[in-house]
């Protein structure tokens, strides 16, 4: 299926949170993630589902200032 990741159209098999973040390799980062502009918290993300279309943002957090 298709998805949005940060804005870029994406192909995953991947049918939960967890399991797409896995394919793009952020499977142990530390990251905010949002889903169709809905916060989605670590422990949530094995059972989100995802759906044809839908909008992945994931955030990493900066150091400096």
């Amino acid at each position: 299926m298709q998805i949005f990741v940060n804005g870029t159209p994406r192909q995953t098999t991947a049918t939960t949170l967890a399991a797409a973040l896995a394919d793009l390799g952020y499977a142990e980062a530390r990251v905010a993630t949002a889903v169709n502009e809905n916060f989605v918290p670590a422990a949530a993300r094995a059972s989100h589902t995802l759906a044809e279309g839908d909008r992945l943002e994931i955030l990493a957090p900066r150091q400096g200032g």
